[in-house]
């Protein structure tokens, strides 16, 4: 059976994407914002909810969220005093979604299935 070759990504595009990957890294690697965009993937929330829920202080949350909107991750939309947050990024949602199922779950299987060593 032959083989199978698997595409080669030109350097300069594995570049780009890899300093595209860091810079989204960056961002979540803030525990609030890693938090707030972790409450988003459920769906649009106010800012006075994600204060009571999260248990980050208004002046902390609004900071998070001024970053999120700069780097494109969140969008929002005003409804009278009220603004609503909405998870933006499916890239962001990918991410949030595999550590929710690493670090979150009960029983991320690829871990807890790993073999013991035999002894010896």
């Amino acid at each position: 059976m032959p083989a199978t070759t698997t595409p080669t990504v030109p350097l300069e595009q594995m570049q780009q994407a890899a300093r595209e990957a860091c810079g989204l890294l960056k961002v979540l690697s803030n525990p609030d914002r890693l938090l707030i965009l972790c409450y988003l993937s459920q769906g649009e929330a106010r800012v006075g909810e994600m204060e009571e829920v999260l248990g980050i202080l208004q002046p902390t949350l609004s900071q998070q969220l001024t970053v999120l909107r700069e780097e494109a991750l969140v969008t929002t939309r005003r409804d009278g005093k009220n603004i609503y947050y909405t998870l933006a990024s499916p890239k962001a949602l990918a991410v949030i979604e595999m550590l929710y199922l690493q670090f979150c779950c009960e029983d991320p299987a690829p871990k807890a299935r790993r073999k013991p060593k035999p002894k010896e």
